[in-house]
């Protein structure tokens, strides 16, 4: 008889077995204190100081989550002997500068997705970071999960068949009542840095690359993307990604091939914790079902795999090498240009 398909089982390695790291985490908004509760909970590392352009918010974040240190300033947090790394967590029009700010002061740096506003932002980065020997990573945290794994090694070991489609969409309801950071342009605001990123990621994990893209979107009234889809190809293979930030979606996932597909479901959506793995056959039948076993604090992953790479005297991370993020980054500089954003300074 033929043997069943089934998925790939995940190697991702605890988080509590990665090496500590002293974390500095620059800018205390939401992001760095998910970041910051994951690290202190789920992981050996510690976050030691925080950094703000207000000494007051820098305290208050301190206090909240039981960070030794607290700077007014984001130069004085990155010349702080005691951090061994530096967490980019400000809006993602300061990325390129705070990353570069971090690197110059000699500190390996996370930077939370998108990288940064484009390309030419991105290269600068990765540009100084190799100069001076240093770590650079993107934080897309669900690159690094296990979930993600499985569909990595699912897909390499020809479970699928030939891979046809791929489908991802990620849609929120945050605008126009929503974080004001998202409807200003100055502030690289719009779905495609905070939510499309995420379904191009996810095309760019399984196929290794997107090619002849295709964008059409709607902006707002101060030229930000509210909607926005893409499609491209890579081989045969067809790729559908969709971001919006004006109502919310089912956020899910799909890799389809000849012989069977992959879904991505969950409460957490398909670039989440919670994520659940499902592998169908043509018919519909779910032929195999992976699960996580616990769906807390996905950021762990991050910064353990982080961690052991700064451990190794890596220069990158083996989940977000540094030519997925420039691919990624790539692709949303083509689906900005024909959708007709553009930021100030470009």
């Amino acid at each position: 008889m033929p043997t069943k398909p089934a998925l790939s089982a995940p190697t991702v390695p605890d988080p509590m077995d990665a090496p500590p790291v002293r974390w500095g985490v620059l800018g205390p908004g939401g992001i760095a204190a998910t970041f910051t509760e994951a690290v202190q909970q789920r992981t050996r590392s510690e976050v030691v100081a925080v950094g703000s352009r207000s000494i007051e918010r820098a305290r208050a974040f301190a206090d909240r989550h039981g960070v030794a240190r607290a700077h007014g300033s984001y130069e004085e947090l990155v010349a702080d002997p005691g951090i061994d790394a530096v967490y980019v967590a400000s809006p993602h029009s300061e990325h390129h500068a705070h990353a570069l700010l971090a690197l110059t002061a000699g500190k390996p740096v996370l930077v939370e997705k998108a990288f940064a506003r484009s390309l030419t932002e991105t290269d600068e980065v990765l540009a100084a970071a190799a100069e001076r020997g240093l770590l650079v990573a993107e934080a897309m945290w669900s690159r690094y999960s296990p979930q993600y794994d499985v569909v990595r090694r699912t897909v390499a070991a020809s479970t699928l068949g030939d891979v046809v489609l791929v489908q991802a969409d990620h849609g929120q309801l945050l605008w126009p009542d929503g974080p004001q950071r998202l409807s200003d342009p100055a502030l690289a605001g719009g779905s495609l840095l905070d939510l499309g990123v995420y379904p191009i990621a996810f095309a760019d994990h399984v196929l290794g690359g997107l090619d002849d893209v295709a964008a059409r979107g709607t902006l707002s009234p101060e030229g930000v993307d509210v909607t926005v889809g893409v499609t491209a190809r890579r081989g045969a293979a067809l790729a559908r990604m969709t971001s919006t930030m004006a109502a919310a979606t089912p956020c899910q996932a799909l890799v389809a091939g000849t012989a069977t597909r992959l879904e991505l479901t969950g409460p957490g959506a398909f670039y989440g914790a919670a994520t659940s793995v499902r592998l169908l056959a043509p018919d519909g039948t779910v032929v195999d079902t992976w699960e996580p076993d616990d769906p807390e604090h996905g950021f762990r992953f991050e910064i353990a795999e982080f961690a052991r790479a700064l451990d190794a005297s890596r220069a990158e991370p083996w989940s977000v090498p540094r030519e997925a993020t420039r691919r990624v980054m790539a692709v949303m500089d083509e689906v900005r240009r024909q959708v007709g954003v553009v930021y100030p300074g470009e």
